[in-house]
Formats: C-alpha cells, structure tokens, sequence
C-alpha cells in the first residue's frame, strides 16, 4: 500500500476511531495503575500521593483535615490544614470509607475515568478548533502520553485536573459559539461548575480566570453587536462566577472557623513563592534542595513558625514579595533559570530509568509536533464564517502562556507543566495532521474548524 493511502486511511475523520482510542487509553492506565500496586510509596514526581493518602485516612477516621504527625509543608499534629486540596482528599477519603485502605481500587477507579474523559475532551478541543481529524489525533496523543498514564494510577490531584482544566476549555469554547442572541443558561452554569470544581483541584487555576472571561467577552463580541448583547455576556458571566463561588465558599467557611482568618481556599501560595525565591537559589533555580543545604523547614525564620498554617503562609507570602521588591533583577533572572527545569525533555542523571523513559516517550517525543503545531496554528488564515469558535485557538494560547508563567515565576517541576502539556498535545496533533495531510496529497494550510 502507498504511503499516500496509508496517510488518508490515518487521517480519516471518522469518530468511530474515538471508543478504541479511548479503550487504549483505558488498557495503558490500567496498567500503570496495576504497576503502582495496593501500596503508597513515595514515586518519583508523586511523593504528594504519600501526603493525600495519610490525609484520606485521618479525614475518612473522623479526625478531620489534619495529620496524627507534624508534616509538610510547616504543619503540627492534629492541627487543621488547608494545604491540600479539599476535593480531591474527599475523593480519597470517600473510596477508603466505602472499601477500606485499599489504594489499588482507588488507582483503578482514577484510571479509567481519566482514560475516557481526557481522551474524549481532547478529542472534542481539537474537534472544535481544528476539524474531526485533528481531533481524533489529539485523542490518540492523549490517550499514549507516557506521563498522563503515569499519573492517572497515582494518588494525588493531577489525573482529574488535566480532566478539568479541558473541560473547562470545552466549556468556554462552547459558550462563545453558541448560536444566537445568548448561550443556553446551562451553558453558563457548566462552565462555573468546571471552573469551580478546577480551583478545588488546584486553586492556582484561578489566576487563570479573569483571563478566560476576558477572552470570553471578547469572543462573544463583533461587528454589529447591540449593546444588550454585551449585557447578555456580563450576566452569564455572573452566572458562571456566581456557581464557582457556590462550590469554593462553603471551604472559605471552614477555613475561617478551622484558622480565625479569611483562607479562601488552600494555604500554599506563600509557602511556594517564599521557598521558590528564597535567596538560597541565588540567580539559579534549585528544583529540590541538597544536603549540603538547610531544609526547607530550617529556611523558614524561627520567629515564624509557631503560627499557624494559615498565618505562616501568610506571612511567608510578605517575606517572598520582600524578596523580590529588594532585588527585580536577581527575581528575573532566577524566573528564567527555572525555564531549564519546567521544559526539560532530556535525560537526566538526577532521575531514575522510568522516569527517564516517561520522559522521552512523552515530552521529548511529541515537542518537535507541539512546537510545529503552535506555528502552524498561529499561521492558518481564520474561517469565512463569523463564528466565534475560530478564536478559541487564542484562549489555548493564553492558558500555555499564562500557566508557564506562573510557575516560571514560583515554584518550577516537571510536573507542573503537565497541565500545559494537556493543551499542546492538541497542537502536536494540528502538525501529525499537517504531515499526513502532505503524504495524502491534501492542503496543509485548511481554514481553522468551527464545527459544533
């Protein structure tokens, strides 16, 4: 068979390619999950699954949110902690309340939901945006990418965030498209429900927000349109804003009777920013401290640590912003040194085999597509049709530009890209297409999709 033929049969639009990719999805994360066994053990990139798994004990044992022992990040035993995230050590706790400590079925579980819904939204983002084809191969891509089967078995939040931050995509992409004077209000009440349920997941997703209402605004708007209109968006952005708060306040609530003072959500901000631009680093990003270094704790001032979890990062929240304001430029340079670490493809004598394997089998093998694909995104000329999903490309660029940002200038590991990773696979897909599309004889530069 020519290449040519190969290329068009690969290339076909035909969803029927969707519930065996997402079975392949299924089978890889089964596995990982199976290989991660009934024990929690401290993995490399997932020594938080050992935090997550105490936690869901102690909160499904009726002791609440807090650990029997002192623990990470500066907590004391028995002392309420908000560092962690409150859905997902719910999740946990939920599954051992009902089948005891096993963590093999909380694994399995987390794999297969996160087998099928972050295949399936991926192949609907890159449905949307960029046509049927480019969707069934962003599907593929998520479905194979070592690091997602990884961290699908793993006990800790990142699975079911990649699963949220594209729903919350998908969401917003839907609610500029629709049809009409106004989106549907269900529209409006999914997407506050996905924003909500991602800050509960990792609350930095809501630096992100006004961001995507801006983009949302923007969307929504065009030549001719009334200004009832423009009154339409802002309240379905009410709307949207009004169910997040709905889902993030009653834990604002418990914070505030847990600490005295108002948390709205989890207390890492400041550990993160304090412990990531602490001077110990000089102008160069240390991803894990040595032991020729003090530890984190020890950085921590004596006169700090008798406060609480809430207040402690508070304060450390002051002392980071202290550090930056004294020098900008030692700040800037150290925000770019953390470039090496976040976009690291290579193997490196610091990891062990598999995770040097994951690696190269997922970032280092899809960054030459993901690279392509942005360029050849950004060059496509836009659709005839006024329809403004064709600008859904622009909020996919922003969440890549917005998130790299604020670990770049933060707290910086591997995995803390993954969540950016979920949207260029997207863009890795736009290039496979692109090349298959030369091999069937077909224009590489087709107009951007609008399809429903």
């Amino acid at each position: 068979m020519r290449a040519a033929e190969v290329a068009r049969r690969i290339a076909s639009p035909s969803a029927a390619w969707l519930p065996a990719v997402i079975g392949i999805a299924v089978l890889l994360r089964v596995a990982g999950a199976l290989y991660q066994g009934d024990a929690v053990t401290a993995l490399p990139g997932i020594f938080d699954q050992v935090s997550y798994d105490e936690l869901a004990r102690r909160v499904a044992g009726g002791h609440g949110f807090s650990f029997a022992e002192g623990h990470w990040p500066a907590t004391a035993p028995g002392a309420p902690t908000a560092h962690w995230s409150f859905l997902y050590t719910a999740w946990l706790a939920g599954l051992y309340g009902v089948i005891g400590d096993h963590p093999l079925v909380a694994r399995l579980l987390q794999a297969v939901l996160a087998g099928v819904l972050q295949t399936w939204l991926a192949w609907r983002v890159g449905r949307r945006l960029f046509g049927p084809r480019v969707g069934a191969l962003a599907a593929a891509g998520t479905a194979v990418y070592a690091y997602f089967v990884y961290y699908a078995g793993s006990l800790v939040t990142e699975a079911f965030y990649f699963v949220a931050i594209l729903w919350s995509i998908d969401a917003a992409l839907r609610v500029a498209a629709a049809e009409g004077p106004r989106p549907a209000l269900r529209a409006w009440i999914e997407l506050g429900a996905a924003i909500g349920i991602t800050a509960l997941l990792r609350q930095v997703f809501l630096v992100f927000v006004p961001v995507l209402a801006a983009w949302i605004w923007w969307a929504r708007r065009g030549p001719g349109i009334p200004v009832r209109r423009h009154r339409d968006v802002a309240a379905g952005l009410l709307v949207t804003a009004t169910v997040a708060a709905l889902l993030i306040l009653p834990w604002t609530a418990r914070n505030y009777r847990a600490f005295g003072r108002f948390v709205l959500l989890n207390t890492n901000a400041g550990f993160a920013l304090f412990w990531g631009n602490h001077p110990i680093h000089g102008t160069h990003f240390k991803p894990l401290l040595t032991a020729d270094d003090p530890t984190y704790g020890e950085l921590i001032p004596a006169g700090l640590r008798s406060l609480d979890e809430a207040a402690l990062d508070r304060a450390l929240l002051d002392r980071a912003w202290g550090f930056v304001a004294a020098d900008p430029w030692r700040f800037a340079q150290l925000s770019a040194s953390r470039a090496r670490e976040y976009f690291k493809f290579w193997p490196s004598p610091d990891s062990g085999r598999a995770s040097n394997a994951a690696r190269l089998a997922s970032f280092a093998l899809f960054l030459p597509f993901m690279i392509g694909g942005l360029v050849i995104a950004a060059g496509r000329r836009p659709s005839p049709r006024p329809d403004p999903s064709r600008r859904g490309v622009v909020l996919l660029y922003a969440w890549i530009v917005v998130y790299t940002g604020i670990h770049l200038a933060s707290w910086t590991l591997i995995r803390y890209r993954l969540p950016v990773d979920a949207v260029l696979v997207v863009f890795a897909a736009v290039a496979v297409d692109a090349v298959l599309r030369r091999f069937a004889g077909q224009a590489a530069s087709a107009p951007l999709a609008t399809a429903a």
